[in-house]
């Protein structure tokens, strides 16, 4: 298990928001964070301190030049989601993005379209595309929920779909989206649903508030699910030292 940074960018600026508060207006959004200090500031610090497989996320238009320099600034360090397609994805992976990340593009009406997830796969490769499967929980399941976490899929993140779905991508990303950003704990239940039925690598975000939720994920997931931390590090206005998450990873790494 690990910890994976991440850079969220709306508007070109590093943001931290409260995820399910999310819309294509923009209105009502809950930001926890924002700054002028660029995107590359970030990806050049997890470079330095060794913490490959993070991502950056675009929420929404405005973020490509943003985007482009935090991947240059952490060559195959990073990966990249937000509004990827066949047509775009090759210009964020030659930029530097190790792998291309995906929802919406592959879910149509509800429905996830294969047809379309198996172009993608075609055009980028099996090895290089991550699948996002954020989700929220109602009537006793987990259940994707795309175009910016607004409306419900009719898929379940569930054992049988973690099964299908892994011959098409390399790694699973999965945002607990009932409490992404709120700084309340992680989805416990979530993490030990992953950590039992993924048959890839698979990183959970949402929730994250202290030092043993790291823990908490390791013990939950079984130590394969990794945890990617946001709103609550000090990096990003949170009270979490980003130095001791990292002096966490490197004990996990001395075993």
């Amino acid at each position: 298990m690990r910890f994976r940074p991440c850079i969220d960018l709306r508007g070109g600026r590093v943001v931290q928001i409260v995820g399910g508060s999310l819309t294509d207006q923009g209105d009502g959004v809950v930001t926890n964070f924002e700054t002028e200090q660029p995107p590359a500031l970030y990806a050049g610090r997890y470079r330095a301190d060794n913490l490959p497989g993070g991502h950056v996320i675009a929420l929404g238009p405005g973020n490509h030049e943003a985007a482009l320099a935090a991947l240059r600034a952490f060559p195959s360090g990073l990966q990249f989601g937000g509004g990827i397609t066949p047509a775009n994805a090759h210009s964020y992976l030659d930029a530097g993005a190790s792998h291309v990340i995906v929802t919406s593009y592959v879910f149509r009406a509800g429905q996830l379209d294969f047809e379309r997830l198996r172009e993608l796969c075609a055009t980028v490769g099996r090895q290089r595309l991550v699948l996002d499967l954020s989700c929220r929980w109602r009537d006793g399941a987990y259940w994707v929920v795309t175009d910016r976490w607004q409306n419900f899929s009719r898929l379940a993140v569930a054992g049988e779909t973690l099964a299908q779905l892994a011959e098409y991508c390399a790694e699973f990303l999965v945002h607990g989206v009932d409490v992404e950003g709120r700084r309340l704990g992680v989805d416990t239940a979530l993490v030990a649903m992953l950590g039992a039925c993924s048959p890839l690598p698979v990183t959970y975000a949402g929730g994250a508030s202290s030092l043993g939720d790291l823990d908490r994920v390791k013990h939950h997931g079984q130590g394969r699910v990794d945890l990617s931390i946001g709103s609550a590090l000090d990096l990003f206005g949170g009270s979490l030292p980003y130095a001791d998450v990292v002096a966490w990873q490197r004990a996990e790494e001395r075993g």
